[in-house]
């Protein structure tokens, strides 16, 4: 995980649309940067769709949503499309940036040990700075969690 205080690395990245978005294209908004492992997964979409309640709060705040994983941009398409989302999904195949916020892991499930992104979440200031930073957050809680540090 990055930490606090250094510049949040650029990038740019498809959408779900297939439009080409980076980091720097939300300079002078809070960017609430998360990474999660698998679209249409139960803890994937509980997050996706709490976030997407929250959007007005959100940009009440000056903060837009952007939620990043290795899925193709036809699977967060459809996973926009089942969920009913209203926020940017990026799609990161190569794990470029990914590695870049090193949320690319050793995970353990039911004693198996393989490579995957950790559910973390991200808070970009304005002016591209990390202010805060959250590693293996709680899918459920995460979106209400992030509004609040927006207070």
């Amino acid at each position: 995980m990055l930490d606090t205080g250094i510049k949040a690395p650029d990038f740019t990245l498809p959408d779900q649309n297939g439009e080409m978005r980076s980091l720097s294209d939300y300079a002078g908004k809070k960017v609430i940067l998360y990474f999660y492992p698998k679209d249409n997964t139960p803890g994937c979409t509980r997050q996706a769709c709490g976030f997407s309640e929250l959007r007005p709060q959100f940009e009440e705040k000056g903060a837009v949503i952007l939620g990043v994983s290795r899925d193709s941009v036809a699977s967060h398409k459809r996973f926009e499309e089942k969920q009913g989302l209203s926020f940017t999904l990026l799609s990161d195949p190569e794990l470029k940036v990914i590695q870049a916020y090193d949320v690319w892991k050793e995970k353990k499930n039911y004693g198996k040990v393989s490579m995957g992104v950790v559910r973390t979440t991200y808070l970009i200031d304005e002016k591209g700075m990390i202010v805060k930073a959250f590693d293996k957050v709680k899918a459920a809680e995460n979106p209400a969690q992030m509004l609040e540090e927006l207070s």
